[in-house]
């Protein structure tokens, strides 16, 4: 497939460009600083655009069978986190310009903000309160895609990621906003980057979760 990747110089986005590349896809890096992709392949082109231009996104878009977005914006105590929402707006209104209809994009566990009180104390009143402005934020940008009936998105949220390669771990998921254990807890608190990559390539070949919300982990 013909994918197109925002957020490629990250570190999950890293993991998800070098697995597309290895099976087998043609990969269209869209980054802010190509420098910063370590990644060479014949099958890899890596462009510079701005990600909350749709007019620089939609010529990047044009001729792709699919958007993937592992886009991360850090978490702020004095101002409201808004570029999920932001270049999520641009990445939709580029998509239509350029008549690509699936994205693929990750958020978090816990972005609705009930749904944390299953979780451990350090998670619950330590970790999740000083990420809250980035996990509202991506619950904006999911309620965002949730009205938008034109396209077949699905967003995959994973717990804490660990800077791994990916396994060959089955993954457990839940169509939630945590993956829980058979008493309704957590099933644990992390997962590898390069599993999260893992999972959202697999989706290309899938439709169990378009137009969905998806947690998930590994066993």
């Amino acid at each position: 497939m013909k994918i197109a990747v925002l957020g490629a110089t990250g570190q999950t986005g890293q993991y998800l460009v070098s697995q597309a590349l290895q099976q087998g896809h043609t990969v269209t890096a869209i980054v802010r600083n190509p420098e910063k992709l370590s990644v060479h392949h014949d099958n890899l082109k890596v462009v510079k655009a701005d990600i909350f231009s749709d007019d620089s996104l939609k010529t990047h878009f044009k001729g792709q069978d699919v958007i993937m977005s592992c886009l991360g914006f850090p978490a702020s105590i004095f101002s409201t986190v808004t570029g999920y929402t932001q270049s999520m707006n641009t990445m939709i209104s580029a998509m239509r310009k350029a008549r690509v209809n699936r994205i693929i994009t990750m958020t978090s566990w816990y972005t609705e903000p009930n749904s944390g009180t299953q979780s451990s104390y350090l998670i619950r009143f330590l970790l999740l309160p000083m990420i809250r402005s980035v996990l509202t934020n991506m619950h904006e940008m999911e309620h965002f895609l949730q009205k938008t009936e034109d396209i077949s998105w699905t967003v995959v949220r994973p717990p804490g990621l660990k800077n791994l390669p990916a396994s060959a771990q089955e993954f457990l998921t839940h169509e939630g906003y945590f993956v829980p254990d058979g008493n309704g807890h957590p099933a644990g608190s992390t997962v590898a980057r390069g599993d999260v990559a893992r999972f959202m390539l697999s989706l290309l070949n899938s439709n169990a979760w378009v137009k969905k919300g998806v947690a998930m982990t590994t066993k």
